[in-house]
């Protein structure tokens, strides 16, 4: 609607100023049409212009809810409340949005485009009820969330190191470790039970031919 005519626009927010007329009582009454002037004919058509181009974006069940309605403005915000209620209804869904922007984490294996976007969809959602926050301010809890999932992920990544525990890689490598003494698997030459009994055997000799 702006695009077409700011000026539209302004009739539907702040309403159109109508033509009316004063009758025998002393109460405002809408003026005949028979006694329009130019003045007045182009505010009513500004408001017929404005009130065509809701009606051709709305559907039949949306035009039977403001088909009575006399201004644009009348027809726009009865729209509102269907779709965003009443001001009750639109203070519960922003506390709603605020405390789920305001606790908004990373969830597990979920990349960060998936998370901006699930990010943006909170903050449209909170624009389209007029409670904004500025660039900034995202920015510092968009990072402030990453840091803590980061953080704890690193927590989940530590594991305890115990001394005298055997990690199954580090057995399955001992198992495949052969002697070349013995020919038996699961220990190195200088380990060899056999060659620690020729070098017994060895020092025997040397201390009986002394």
């Amino acid at each position: 609607i702006q695009s077409l005519d700011y000026n539209l626009w302004d009739l539907i927010v702040d309403g159109p100023d109508l033509p009316t007329t004063i009758n025998e009582n002393g109460e405002k009454v809408p003026k005949p049409r028979t006694r329009y002037n130019d003045e007045d004919r182009e505010k009513v058509q500004m408001n017929a212009k404005a009130k065509h181009i809701i009606i051709c974006a709305i559907n039949s069940n949306e035009f039977n809810r403001v088909s009575s309605c006399v201004s644009t403005k009348e027809m726009w915000d009865r729209l509102g409340v269907t779709y965003e209620g009443t001001n009750q209804v639109k203070e519960a869904k922003i506390n709603m949005l605020v405390h789920e922007y305001e606790m908004f984490t990373m969830h597990d294996n979920e990349d960060i485009k998936t998370m901006f976007t699930r990010f943006t969809n909170i903050n449209n959602a909170l624009q389209a009820l007029d409670k904004v926050y500025t660039n900034s301010e995202m920015l510092a809890l968009i990072t402030r969330k990453f840091k803590k999932f980061l953080e704890s992920k690193k927590k989940i990544g530590r594991k305890p190191f115990r001394k005298g525990n055997t990690q199954k890689g580090e057995s399955s490598k001992i198992e495949e470790i052969i002697c070349y003494e013995c020919n038996k698997p699961g220990h190195y030459k200088s380990d060899c039970p056999r060659l620690k009994k020729k070098d017994q055997f060895k020092k025997k000799k040397v201390m009986l031919a002394t």
